[in-house]
């Protein structure tokens, strides 16, 4: 049998070539993603100013970029509501007030993320990546501005926290659960 007209060896190379060719696609669709996601975590540490790779890789694997960014500063008031497994009418309104004092308005990027955490509990590396954030933005800052920074965040959170207000009203106004996730969130400064 010629080499022309050998039926296996043509098979097999139409099998390599769409190998290739798949592979070849797979490739640049992930050299894309990377890219993307280099841009992203760029536009992250202008917005930011942190410098920390590690953590704005974990900012953009969790879907944060430079436009949702001031969603992050309410991350403490989602994962305090969401502290005991649901999130109540009181403490949605204490979060949205909170959004309204950030500037996270209504139909940009940032309120559509906080509405997605409002509706959905966020996953526990949410909380993690807000620790590492907090934590490469202390590394940049004077222990003065530290300190109120860790004021004002914690005190929008024990807002949210106290926003149910126990049984009927009555009663411990934060609940244990609330309380844990506080002692986190205080955790994240260093100060």
């Amino acid at each position: 049998m010629s080499e022309k007209t050998d039926p296996l060896r043509d098979r097999r190379q139409a099998l390599e070539e769409e190998f290739f060719r798949k592979e070849n696609v797979r490739l640049a669709a992930d050299l894309r993603l990377k890219r993307m996601a280099e841009e992203s975590k760029a536009a992250m540490q202008r917005v930011s100013g942190i410098d920390d790779e590690a953590v704005l890789g974990k900012l953009v694997e969790l879907g944060i970029g430079a436009g949702t960014l001031a969603a992050m500063t309410l991350v403490p008031l989602v994962e305090v509501a969401w502290a005991d497994g649901k999130m109540d009418r009181k403490e949605r309104e204490a979060i949205l007030k909170g959004a309204e004092a950030q500037g996270v308005e209504p139909g940009s990027d940032a309120f559509a993320l906080l509405e997605d955490w409002l509706a959905n509990r966020p996953p526990p590396r949410l909380l993690a990546a807000w620790r590492d954030y907090i934590g490469a933005l202390c590394d940049e800052m004077l222990p003065e501005d530290r300190k109120q920074l860790k004021r004002e965040v914690l005190s929008r959170a024990r807002a949210v926290a106290e926003a149910a207000g126990g049984f009927l009203g009555m009663g411990d106004k934060v609940s244990l659960e609330e309380e844990q996730v506080y002692g986190i969130l205080e955790t994240a400064f260093k100060v």
